[in-house]
C-alpha cells in the first residue's frame, strides 16, 4: 500500500540540522512517529515527500524553511510584560507553551528585564534547513474514528466513543 491521504503511517527519523547536529531522533526515544497523512500532522515538506512511498522505503529528504517551519518572521519578536509568565526565575533560553490564534505555539525567552520580557514566537525551528532520514515501517487505512479526530489513536480506541466526545 502506498502513503495516500487517510492512511496511518508509522515511520522512524533522524533530524539534522545544515551542520549534521542530530536534532531528533526517533530510534533513540524507541518511539516511531505515527501521522495520518493528508491531515497536516506534520510539516508540507515532508508529508510531499512521503506521499506515494511504501513500508520499506528509506530515504532522505532535505528541507528549506518555507517547506518546514517557515521562514522567521522578525515581527514575532516582541516585548511583553513580565507578570505574563508563570515562574520568576526566568532566563534566555527558556520555553514555554502557550495557547495561540492557530493552535498551541512555543514562546522562547530572549531577554529578561525588570519589568518586561523579550520573547520570540518562531517556531524554534524556523528559518532553519533541515535534513530528515526517513524509514517508512508501515501503512494502513485510517479507522473512522481516526479520520473523525484527524489524528491516529490508541490501539483500541472504539469509534463510537470517540464520536460521542467529539458531539460533547
Amino acid at each position: 500500500m502506498s502513503i495516500a491521504p487517510q492512511q496511518v503511517v508509522t515511520l522512524h527519523y533522524v533530524l539534522t540540522d545544515a551542520s549534521g547536529e542530530v536534532l531528533d531522533d526517533s530510534r533513540a526515544r524507541q518511539k516511531p512517529l505515527e501521522y495520518l497523512h493528508g491531515h497536516h500532522n506534520i510539516v508540507e515538506g515532508l508529508e510531499d515527500a512521503l506521499a506515494g512511498q511504501r513500508a520499506g522505503a528509506e530515504l532522505s529528504v532535505t528541507l528549506m524553511p518555507a517547506q518546514a517551519y517557515g521562514v522567521r518572521n522578525e515581527s514575532l519578536v516582541r516585548e511583553v510584560s513580565r507578570s505574563a509568565f508563570p515562574v520568576d526565575d526566568l532566563a534566555p533560553g527558556m520555553r514555554f507553551q502557550t495557547p495561540g490564534d492557530a493552535g498551541p505555539q512555543v514562546v522562547t525567552v530572549l531577554e529578561v528585564h525588570d519589568d518586561s520580557v523579550k520573547i520570540d514566537t518562531n517556531h524554534p525551528l524556523a528559518g532553519q534547513m533541515l535534513r530528515y532520514q526517513l524509514e517508512v515501517l508501515s501503512v494502513r487505512e485510517a479507522t473512522r474514528a481516526e479520520l473523525a479526530k484527524g489524528h491516529p489513536l490508541p490501539p483500541g480506541t472504539e469509534a463510537s466513543s470517540v464520536e460521542d466526545k467529539k458531539v460533547l
